[in-house]
């Protein structure tokens, strides 16, 4: 159909045209691609087999949805992505402050301009990133925001008696007829105001200020709610759980892959960087590993959750750290390094919310030891498992590392070191090359500069080598030597 040359309703019975329902909208659209093998929530990662299923089961049910889950899960994300199965226009009666729809229309306005105009009555085509509507729900919230009041303003400019109808001045929700309306963050809305939403979604009636206006609205409601706040601030009045017909949970990645492509998606990567900064594999999973340590660390409170936007920044922030030693030297190209890991800090004691413990230990605490679990994790991927006993015919693959820190009597690395000097001083641990030759074969020849030194530090945190802080850098030891040092 030709949106622009159809203009009044005349001209849109001519065409053809047949009213649906959003929800009806919703379902039709989402059969076609289904049959079509069309994807209908692009951009989700982790979802194909658990939350996106049940998504499309419930639109073809018809039903209003809640999406439950923790913070940084995508759940307004999967409601947005919703506008994606509706038609791309629709008509609505012009000058409609609620989208009358010109073949079915429901207000008052609607009906006198059509029984004025009849076949001429002028339309207007609005598409469909316009039939979005969401809110989010804090305790200012009323219901005359939401659902409407009686502006006097209005009886006043019209001369109008405060018991006429046109007095009325619509909230978000009529106004959204024939859209998705999205509340989030549903169990910070104050009880009384849930109960308001009760017959809008069973009936369609609301009630503003003693009207009994009958509104059958057109609405496709989705939901969200976080777990915490059932018990933290609110929670979801039963009646209206009643009445939405889905609840889908949804949770993180469970694999480092599918969180990787989460941050790469979304992570902003300027392209007006000073320098070209090389990231090794290895950095990505580290940046990835630091999420799922936090989500089940003791100091972490679990049930608050860790969104996936704390990986996001933290790439952001590792690539930040590694341009800013680019900049320092005039370098026009490096390759990060996991010093640079120690610039993450930032974004992650921004994104996690500490229990008594972490509290007591301090944040960015917290955020070094989840920096160190989570090499240990990935290191034990790749190398064999270090072992606190051994048998004395049994030889230690790291021997040849620990020996040569204890022949040296210390080894620095400074942290905003030329390439050639972060190059030759790694390179000159020798019984590094044969670590990663024997284990890691595959390696990129760019990689293994991180790569020797994520060992180094995976070592530390095995208490094979002992590392301290020093002025702009760190100094890495045999164990025995730190503590005769110390002594």
């Amino acid at each position: 159909m030709m949106y622009r040359s159809v203009k009044t309703l005349g001209e849109l019975k001519k065409q053809g045209y047949k009213t649906r329902g959003i929800k009806e909208e919703l379902r039709e659209n989402l059969i076609d691609n289904i049959k079509q093998g069309k994807p209908s929530f692009t951009g989700i990662h982790g979802y194909d087999e658990t939350v996106i299923p049940q998504l499309e089961r419930a639109i073809l049910s018809q039903h209003n949805i809640n999406l439950l889950g923790l913070r940084g899960q995508a759940k307004t994300r999967l409601a947005r992505l919703m506008v994606q199965l509706l038609d791309e226009y629709i008509p609505v009666i012009k000058g409609s402050e609620i989208n009358d729809d010109p073949l079915k229309p429901i207000s008052r306005f609607g009906d006198q301009l059509i029984a004025e105009m009849g076949d001429e009555t002028p339309i207007d085509w609005i598409h469909r990133d316009q039939r979005f509507y969401e809110k989010l729900a804090t305790p200012d919230v009323t219901i005359s925001d939401l659902i409407g009041d009686i502006d006097p303003i209005k009886a006043a400019n019209l001369r109008l008696s405060y018991a006429d109808e046109r007095v009325i001045h619509f909230g978000m929700i009529p106004r959204a007829n024939r859209s998705i309306f999205v509340i989030n963050e549903l169990p910070d809305l104050q009880s009384r105001i849930q109960v308001a939403l009760f017959n809008i979604l069973e009936e369609g009636d609301i009630q503003i200020r003693g009207f009994q206006v009958r509104l059958p609205l057109d609405l496709q409601f989705v939901f969200t709610a976080n777990p915490e706040d059932y018990t933290n601030r609110g929670s979801i009045v039963t009646p209206l759980k009643d009445r939405i017909g889905s609840q889908i949970l949804t949770h993180y990645p469970d694999s480092i892959a599918i969180a990787k492509e989460i941050t790469s998606q979304e992570a902003r990567l300027q392209d007006n960087r000073i320098c070209k900064i090389h990231i090794p594999d290895l950095a990505r999973d580290l940046v990835e590993q630091i999420g799922f340590e936090a989500r089940k660390s003791e100091y972490v409170d679990s049930k608050s959750g860790v969104s996936a936007r704390m990986s996001i920044t933290a790439y952001e922030n590792l690539l930040s750290t590694a341009e800013h030693r680019c900049i320092a030297s005039s370098s026009d190209e490096t390759s990060i390094r996991f010093v640079d890991v120690m610039g993450m800090i930032p974004s992650i004691i921004g994104k996690v919310e500490l229990v008594y413990e972490g509290e007591q230990e301090g944040a960015a605490f917290v955020a070094e030891r989840l920096i160190g679990s989570a090499a240990k994790s990935i290191f034990d991927n790749y190398f064999p498992a270090i072992k606190k006993l051994k048998r004395e015919d049994e030889k230690d693959p790291y021997e040849a590392v620990l020996q040569w820190f204890f022949e040296q009597s210390s080894f620095e690395l400074m942290d905003d070191g030329s390439e050639e000097e972060y190059s030759n001083a790694l390179n000159g641990i020798t019984p590094l090359d044969t670590l990663i030759e024997t284990y890691m074969p595959k390696a990129e020849d760019e990689d293994k500069l991180f790569i020797k030194e994520f060992i180094l530090w995976a070592l530390v945190e095995y208490k094979k080598l002992n590392k301290k802080r020093i002025q702009k850098g760190f100094e890495f030891k045999d164990s025995y030597g730190a503590y005769l040092s110390n002594l």
